[in-house]
């Protein structure tokens, strides 16, 4: 976790560019300051207006009328200038492979009401409590065959060790996805993760993403056509054999992908991304190890810090649908504003002391991680689930884990959308 900011180590609001790659790999002091000065500010290299404090991101989020979530054109953008900065003979090999893919419509995460229930109350039966209470024995067992792959070494990646695998297996498992299959969708979601974080890619990273997320298309539809024949206990063969309200009709093969392609991202990539700034947060914080092991409540809270510290998903954009103001900053019809959860996590308005981590502190879960409202995230529960067991699972076998020094400095990945931690080297010991 970044140290505390003070008020004269802040940068100046002329100063602050939240684009450079320096700002998104620690970019809590550049958010107090558009917080304390300018809460809602304008990006022109990116058209777009940054909201930062606590209480506009939630007024934000509530009226959904005045902000919409039909933002394509904002990652549509975004995708289209990678493709221009390709090489010739790479667009056209991009442009081949689009050329075979099935159109993925907006579904849930890009969809208002009433358009947006339709799809989500295709799934929503799966997120119950009762459902994810019954699914607590499975998700214990992924932890525990997880820990035991790497017990006794006592240094280890624990992203690649723990926080990658245990998201990944579970939502494969929620899915339905075969055995033989593991290896590769493991691959194609870690991809799929990537695109959202809108990062720079080269020529050959673009094509080898483009050839995955084709194969992956691949993958799901076979699937999909399999459990329409032969209906399963899992998520893709609910998709495959519901009907879409009001139309009484099967989904196209395009929904089914589009769907599930946000539970790619949404399943695995920010519970893996909690994982490890929550662990992250107990090697710089020892002492708490042992306060919240064996200890539910606290483990709980914890959790509730962790996303709020380092909210795995930093921002998404709003559609400004008619001519409006936030926070008395005047918004006309059609701009897009980008909401960040990360930013108003942090507002001390909202939070006492927000830098610190607070075993103890009350209505933790009001954080914004999981965003609010009838885009609240419907998976909240399975990672609320994956990461209580994860962490007080670890800490039952593990006395004390500590950063490698011997190994590069954990720092997130720079990105605009996701925070990402790719790599979190640690010494362990164990019970």
């Amino acid at each position: 976790m970044p140290e505390p900011t003070t008020q004269n180590a802040l940068p100046k609001l002329a100063d602050v560019s939240l684009f450079d790659p320096a700002t998104l790999i620690d970019p809590y002091a550049a958010y107090q300051t558009l917080r304390d000065l300018e809460p809602v500010h304008f990006v022109q290299a990116s058209n777009v207006h940054v909201v930062t404090r606590y209480d506009l991101v939630r007024e934000a989020i509530k009226d959904t009328k005045t902000f919409s979530s039909k933002y394509d054109s904002f990652l549509g953008a975004a995708q289209e200038m990678m493709f221009n900065a390709a090489p010739k003979a790479v667009q056209d090999q991009l442009l081949a492979i689009n050329a075979q893919m099935e159109l993925a419509p907006p579904t849930m995460l890009t969809l208002d009401e009433p358009e947006h229930t339709q799809y989500r109350s295709l799934v929503a039966e799966l997120f119950t409590a009762s459902r994810i209470k019954g699914a607590e024995a499975t998700v214990q067992s992924v932890i525990d065959r997880t820990i035991a792959s790497f017990a006794g070494q006592t240094s280890v990646d624990f992203m690649d060790a723990f926080a990658g695998p245990v998201p990944l297996i579970v939502i494969a498992e929620r899915l339905g996805i075969p055995a033989e299959d593991r290896d590769f969708f493991e691959l194609a979601a870690t991809e799929a993760a990537g695109a959202l974080r809108l990062s720079p890619l080269t020529p050959e990273q673009m094509l080898h993403r483009a050839q995955v997320a084709l194969d992956l298309q691949r993958l799901l539809i076979r699937i999909v056509e399999d459990r329409r024949r032969n209906p399963q206990e899992d998520m893709i063969s609910v998709l495959a054999n519901s009907k879409l309200a009001g139309e009484n009709r099967y989904l196209t093969h395009g929904e089914c992908i589009s769907v599930l392609n946000q539970f790619l991202v949404a399943g695995h990539e920010t519970t893996t991304s909690t994982f490890g700034w929550g662990t992250l947060l107990l090697c710089r914080n020892p002492e708490v190890q042992e306060q919240i092991r064996g200890d539910a409540k606290r483990i709980r809270t914890f959790v509730e810090e962790a996303l709020r510290l380092e909210a795995p998903v930093q921002g998404l954009p709003r559609l400004v649908t008619q001519d409006t103001e936030l926070g008395g900053y005047p918004l006309v019809a059609g701009s897009m504003i980008m909401l960040r959860y990360g930013a108003a996590n942090r507002d001390e308005r909202q939070f006492a002391e927000p830098d610190e981590l607070q075993i103890d502190r009350p209505k933790a879960g009001s954080q914004l991680a999981f965003g609010a409202g009838v885009h609240f995230c419907i998976g909240a529960p399975l990672a609320r689930q994956e990461l209580n067991l994860g962490f007080a699972t670890l800490l039952e076998h593990i006395s004390s884990i500590e950063l490698d020094t011997s190994a590069p400095a954990p720092e997130a990945e720079p990105s605009f959308i996701l925070r990402n931690l790719p790599k979190l080297q640690v010494k362990l010991a164990w019970r």
